[in-house]
Formats: structure tokens, C-alpha cells, sequence
């Protein structure tokens, strides 16, 4: 079958929303936090050398970049399509390739010929070094997108807090382009200090943060789930994590060949206003924001937040559906989603929330819904009388639903 009629089967028999397979990704510079659900046995299941997977990426349309090692298709979701017993799977890109606005809205596909975001589960056990996505400009010079994030910290994935859970932002208001300069020189020396130069947050569960790129950042051990721009565009800036040394190769990846070993390059990337901004918690700091009055909400059977909701690239929500509760859920836009917590309908589509997933197993814990379907409204359905039903959403660029 091909891509189209096998995009064109999942799309009608789901109704506009299509399931999607786990989606693993390992990091050799991690070690995992094991909050993500993987059995236990399987966290280095591509092997020793590939690193811990410390992360599971969901709607991505968007190859991770891990070096030669990296796997075909490593960092991108399947559409999974069952039928008459047998399981077929259609990578998310090509179906979105092949059925464009039937997916993703015109509106979308117009202006982006593609689904230009993805999100994550970022689960480490330490914090990582202190980084910075490239803005566009930086970023064009090596054939790719800059990268603005975001960070929430989802209750259900945080039983403990890790070994680092705070997390160095930008940089101390003050300080210069000069002290900068001497830590990245630093750099091959050991512990080249930039956090000396930093402040750390510490962070909250059910909370969030907003990360333009351009800024340096340093996150924590939180498991955090992280929308984001389609781009895995990144230099490390800090040469020593705990007691992990950073090789320079991750200083210099992602800057162009004619500016490799230039410290001025590595400073032209940083965003100054953003990170000396003497108002950096005030203006990045993300506490969820009911979508509507929350008394109207509840009387309905549900609690909808924006979570995510300070960058144009894109935006999140987190909606819980009430014990015994069925409500029809309507949004301006496509996205993906994750479950949290609970089990139940989510249109035609039987929903659970796994407590442990063997590497390769398919899940029925994560799905995409097209814009369509969206609009008509996604009726969700919790039987529990107990067990409330979560779900992360996350969306594309420009939600006509968010006001920024």
C-alpha cells in the first residue's frame, strides 16, 4: 500500500485522528532520570555506546541529530494503522507530505509545507550543560531553523526530583561580553565556570518556562515535557555538568566551517537583552492559565490550561476530563497529544495511560488530531468514577485560539 492510501486509510478509520507509535530517543551525553515509563531493561536498549534514551518525542516530523550513530528515522513518529489483525506504519512526515491541508489545516500546510513543531518528554537524571539554541540567522548559515522551547513539568512524571532540579538561565544582569568570552577560551581547560556568570531557578512541578532562542539555558532534572520548534539546532556552552566533561565538538556543532574555533561567532549567537534581562523570571515563568472561567469549566466535566503559551512557534495546553464525565473538546487548530493519567474514548479511539512500555512496543497513549476533527470538536469520554483523564496537547505556530 502506498504512503498516501495507507495516510488516507488511518486518517478515515480514526475520523481525523490518527495514533502514533512511542517515539525513543537516546543521548550520549545523558543519563536517564527513568521517569518515562520504559521498562526498566530498556533504557540502553540501542546499547552502551548510543547512550541512555532519556527522551520520547511526540508528533515529530523532525530527525534528532545525534552524530554518525544516529538510526534511520531516529526522532520520528509513526502513524500506526491496524486492520483486520495486521499492523502497518506510515512515518507522520510522509502522511502529512502526501494529505498536507486534510491533516494539518490550510492554514498550516500553506505557510509551512510541513508540521513545523514537535514536543518531547525530556527525562535526565542530572542537569545538562548550560546551551543555547540558534536564533534563524545563525541557524540558516548551516541549513537549518532556530529553535525556540518551552518547558512544563507534568505532576505525573515527577515522583522525585532528580539530582539537579533547578535550572541556570541566561546570564547575571551585569555581567559582560568579556567574562563570556573567557569561558568559552576556557572551554578545553576543564571547568570553563559560565554558571559562576548564571543564575539558577529553582523548579516547580505544574509549572513552566518560556526559552526564546538565543538564550543560554542549563535545564534541570525534571522529567519535562517540551514543545518546541521543528529544529535540533544547539551548541554547548559549559564544559563541565557534574562530572561530565562536554567535548568541544558540542561547542562547535551547529557553527559554519568558516567560523569554526571564532569565539566572536559563538557570542554573535547569544541573544544579550534576553539573557542579562534584570526581569528574566517575570518575563519567561509560565504558571497554567485557564482557558476559560474555571466554574464554567468544571460545571461541564473538565479543566482545560494553557501551559505553554508565550512563544508564536507554538503553544500547549493540558486538559483534565473529570471521573464520569464526557465532553466534546473543540479547537481552532491541529495538534498531538499525549496522556497523562486515566484511560477512556477520545472519539473513536480507546485511550489508557501505560505505567511501564517495553522498546518497541505500540502504545494507544498517544494520538494526532487533524484540524478538521479539531474544529468539529473531540468528544472524550472518562467511565473512571475515580481517575481523572490528563492529556498534554501540543500545537503548531499562530493557535487562533491563543492570545499572546
Amino acid at each position: 500500500m502506498s504512503n498516501k492510501a495507507l495516510a488516507s486509510k488511518a486518517m478515515e478509520q480514526g475520523k481525523g485522528i490518527v495514533r502514533l507509535a512511542p517515539n525513543w530517543v537516546p543521548r550520549s551525553f545523558c543519563v536517564p532520570g527513568r521517569r518515562i515509563k520504559l521498562h526498566p531493561d530498556d533504557y540502553y536498549a540501542l546499547g552502551g555506546q548510543r547512550g541512555g534514551i532519556d527522551e520520547r518525542w511526540f508528533a515529530s516530523t523532525t530527525p534528532a541529530d545525534n552524530g554518525p550513530l544516529t538510526a534511520p528515522n531516529e526522532g520520528l513518529s509513526f502513524i500506526v494503522f491496524e486492520e483486520a489483525g495486521k499492523i502497518q506504519q506510515v512515518l507522520l512526515r510522509d502522511a502529512i507530505e502526501e494529505l498536507k491541508g486534510q491533516i494539518l489545516g490550510d492554514r498550516i500546510w500553506k505557510e509551512y509545507k510541513r508540521w513545523p513543531m514537535y514536543s518531547k518528554f525530556f527525562d535526565n537524571k542530572g542537569a545538562l550543560p548550560h546551551h543555547i539554541h540558534h536564533r534563524d540567522e545563525h541557524a540558516k548559515l548551516t541549513g537549518q531553523l532556530g529553535k525556540p522551547e518551552a518547558y512544563y513539568f507534568p505532576p505525573q512524571v515527577n515522583n522525585y526530583g532528580g539530582d539537579f532540579p533547578y535550572t541556570f538561565f541566561g546570564l547575571t544582569p551585569g555581567t559582560t561580553k568579556q567574562q563570556v568570552r573567557k569561558c568559552l577560551e576556557d572551554f578545553i581547560k576543564g571547568d570553563n565556570k559560565i554558571t559562576n556568570i548564571s543564575q539558577a531557578y529553582r523548579l516547580e512541578v505544574g509549572t513552566g518556562w518560556d526559552v526564546p532562542p538565543g538564550v543560554l539555558h542549563a535545564p534541570g532534572s525534571l522529567c519535562t515535557y517540551e514543545p518546541q520548534k521543528a529544529s535540533d539546532v544547539f551548541s554547548m556552552y559549559q564544559s563541565l555538568t557534574g562530572d561530565q566533561i562536554v567535548p568541544d565538538e558540542l561547542l562547535w556543532k551547529d557553527t559554519p566551517d568558516n567560523r569554526k574555533d571564532d569565539v566572536d561567532w559563538l557570542l554573535e549567537v547569544i541573544d544579550w537583552d534576553l539573557n542579562v534581562d534584570p526581569k528574566f523570571k517575570e518575563n519567561r515563568f509560565m504558571r497554567p492559565k485557564p482557558v476559560k472561567p474555571l466554574k464554567e469549566m468544571k460545571a461541564q466535566g473538565y479543566v482545560e490550561n494553557w501551559i505553554c503559551y508565550k512563544s508564536g512557534a507554538f503553544s500547549a495546553k493540558e486538559l483534565t476530563v473529570l471521573p464520569g464525565a464526557t465532553v466534546t473538546i473543540k479547537d481552532a487548530a491541529a495538534y498531538g497529544f499525549i496522556m497523562m493519567q486515566g484511560h477512556g474514548a477520545v472519539g473513536v479511539w480507546e485511550v489508557d495511560t501505560p505505567t511501564m512500555i517495553r522498546y518497541g512496543q505500540l502504545t494507544q497513549d498517544e494520538f494526532f488530531v487533524s484540524e478538521q476533527a479539531a474544529k468539529e470538536g473531540v468528544k472524550i469520554a472518562n467511565p473512571s468514577k475515580t481517575d481523572p483523564m490528563v492529556m498534554l496537547k501540543h500545537f503548531g505556530p499562530g493557535n487562533p485560539d491563543l492570545e499572546l
